[in-house]
């Protein structure tokens, strides 16, 4: 049996999905106007909009939190809002989440996944590569200010 259950999404984890976000955004950031928007509403932002959400449990409680937005273009998601709960990082939780994100994106046939993060978190950008995940030319105006990368992953 493995240490975690990754499970989808449902209305009554919408709190863990705000409060797992906010409080990585703070450690290392600010929290944008976009950022806000997004994890106020995620029924309306993603999931209403054919995106997905999934949780990490352990023990019945919720310590990481991964989703996958539609942007817009055509089979092209971006894999966003990501957070491990202090206490269980580096203990293979992100890398669970994302792999089950792939294995979704894969299943659902889409062509590309994007992720927009900064430079400063070395730990993710190199979890992100792990995966085959590429840096591309970030766009000058992305939703996130804080972003400087941009990577992506091609599917066949």
């Amino acid at each position: 049996m493995t240490k975690y259950e990754i499970i989808n999404f449902k209305i009554e984890h919408e709190k863990h999905f705000y409060d797992l976000n906010i409080a990585w955004l703070k450690e290392f950031f600010l929290v944008e106007d976009y950022d806000q928007k997004i994890l106020s509403n995620p029924q309306k932002h993603i999931i209403n909009k054919g995106g997905s959400i999934f949780f990490a449990k352990k023990n019945k409680k919720i310590i990481g939190v991964v989703a996958l937005m539609p942007t817009d273009k055509l089979d092209v998601f971006e894999l966003t809002k990501m957070g491990v709960k202090k206490s269980f990082r580096n203990q293979g939780v992100g890398r669970l989440l994302i792999n089950k994100c792939i294995e979704k994106v894969k299943l659902d046939k889409l062509k590309k996944v994007i992720i927009y993060s900064n430079r400063k978190l070395e730990n993710a950008i190199y979890l992100y590569k792990s995966f085959g995940f590429t840096e591309v030319e970030l766009e000058k105006k992305s939703n996130y200010q804080r972003a400087d990368i941009k990577l992506e992953l091609r599917l066949k």
